[in-house]
């Protein structure tokens, strides 16, 4: 990584800013983006990076940061996707939960490939690291919109590496459980019923990321357990379910659904 130009979406706090952190310490030369600026700021300053705030997610922000990040960078040798939300709820969730859900969780991803790929193509080499969740290979219980479109930044990130690895783009799937952010916060009873207990620090998060990277492994998994789970669920779809089931009844029972 070092002198690399790396960029991370929503990096003003969380999985973002600790990638932020590591990255730096590794050497790469750093752009930090956030919706909120003085957080993007403020972690910036402590990671010696530059801060770009804005949005990370429309066709316009996302031309807008990586046009900015060129003129910082030079070249973006690494992107990682790593803005998010979890809008909590069902089927019957609010229909701008899902909107928010699918344009941040993985049109951004798109979006941001498309701009990459060609300069990408042409060098013969680039870095896609996408935070997409455990939920992405199992699913999370109380939020549909959340289990649903981690589903679909896994299937964008499987699909990218398929079609580009020969070309020399190299992809990542970040998929930890429980980390300890404002974001499991959000998630209220439900994740900490579900998640808080094998919970990891951000920075043990990025740490697992640096060395997924180094390793050259698609799937990153900083919680190893994730990797049973995702077998049971592939090679006994039916065994995975009703353990799912169990666990959404007993969440029912406890009156936390």
């Amino acid at each position: 990584m070092n002198g690399r130009g790396v960029v991370v979406t929503g990096a003003g706090r969380g999985i973002g800013a600790a990638l932020a952190r590591a990255f730096a310490a590794a050497g790469a030369r750093v752009v930090v983006n956030d919706l909120d600026a003085g957080a993007a700021h403020a972690v910036a300053e402590d990671c010696g990076g530059t801060a770009l705030p804005g949005d990370a997610a429309s066709a316009d922000g996302l031309a807008a940061l990586v046009d900015r990040s060129r003129a910082e960078l030079g070249e973006i040798d690494v992107w990682c996707a790593n803005a998010g939300v979890a809008p909590v709820g069902g089927a019957d969730a609010p229909a701008a939960a899902w909107t928010s859900a699918w344009e941040v969780n993985v049109l951004a991803h798109a979006r941001a490939a498309e701009l990459l790929l060609p300069r990408w193509l042409e060098r013969g080499e680039g870095r896609f690291l996408a935070t997409v969740s455990a939920a992405g290979l199992l699913t999370m219980l109380g939020s549909a919109p959340y289990a649903v479109t981690k589903h679909g930044a896994l299937a964008f990130a499987e699909w990218l590496s398929a079609t580009y690895r020969h070309r020399g783009i190299r992809v990542h799937a970040l998929c930890p459980q429980g980390v300890r952010t404002d974001m499991l916060a959000g998630t209220g009873a439900v994740g900490e019923a579900l998640l808080a207990p094998t919970a990891l620090e951000p920075a043990e998060v990025a740490e697992a990321a640096l060395a997924g990277v180094r390793e050259e492994r698609f799937l990153i998994l900083p919680h190893p357990e994730v990797a049973e789970y995702y077998r049971v669920r592939a090679t006994d779809p039916d065994r995975w379910i009703a353990g799912m089931n169990r666990l959404q009844q007993g969440l029912e029972r406890s009156e936390l659904l």
